[in-house]
């Protein structure tokens, strides 16, 4: 089985088929927001499958022939549940915003971010990675400098809200990775910001 998956969970299972011959399953179960990525599915001699809606199922049976369903989220419940509740909590991942040429949050971040960073604060054993970045306004090294402020600000702000100094780390990658890309010396608030990913 090969595939490509976005915002979902795919279950593999080898099963027990005709004459004690593994048959393996797929299942393909919805992300956090409701969203379903794609799955390919190909075994030797059978004509590939994607898999693409949720609770999507494809089995390949001990002849190599791949059999598509779609799975009861009972069933799912009853073969997978223990499975699915000891899965850590799905990744995450905010954007915050801020004022040109500072590390203080938009007054919409800033209204934002003590939601956020609580929620973040309260995972359990989360690793957090905080990447601040600038618009092209100013010189590389400059922007360098303070996105790396930026990251560092609200890793600081983690950490006083409780979370494990060891398990969060912070970069600046400047101007290189614009959300929107602009031309240099380009003022553009949606570059000012800072992306908190939570594994």
């Amino acid at each position: 089985m090969r595939g490509l998956v976005s915002a979902t969970i795919v279950f593999t299972a080898a099963l027990a088929g005709c004459a004690n011959e593994p048959t393996d399953r797929l299942i393909l179960l919805p992300g956090a927001n409701g969203k379903v990525g794609r799955v390919g599915v190909s075994a030797s001699g059978a004509v590939p499958t994607v898999i693409d809606q949720a609770y999507g199922a494809a089995t390949i049976n001990p002849s190599g022939k791949i059999v598509q369903k779609t799975a009861e989220r009972s069933e799912v419940q009853h073969d997978f549940g223990s499975t699915l509740d000891a899965l850590p909590p799905r990744p995450i991942s905010h954007t915050l915003y801020f004022e040109n040429d500072s590390d203080i949050l938009t007054s919409a971040s800033a209204v934002e971010a003590q939601a956020i960073l609580a929620e973040i604060a309260a995972r359990p054993v989360a690793d957090i990675v905080v990447i601040g970045h600038t618009d092209t306004m100013g010189d590389a090294s400059y922007n360098d400098a303070l996105s790396l402020q930026r990251a560092e600000k609200l890793r600081k702000l983690l950490i006083e809200l409780g979370g494990d100094p060891r398990r969060i780390s912070a970069a600046g990658r400047g101007e290189r990775e614009l959300l929107a890309p602009t031309s240099d010396e380009a003022p553009e608030p949606r570059n000012r910001r800072a992306e908190i990913s939570v594994r």
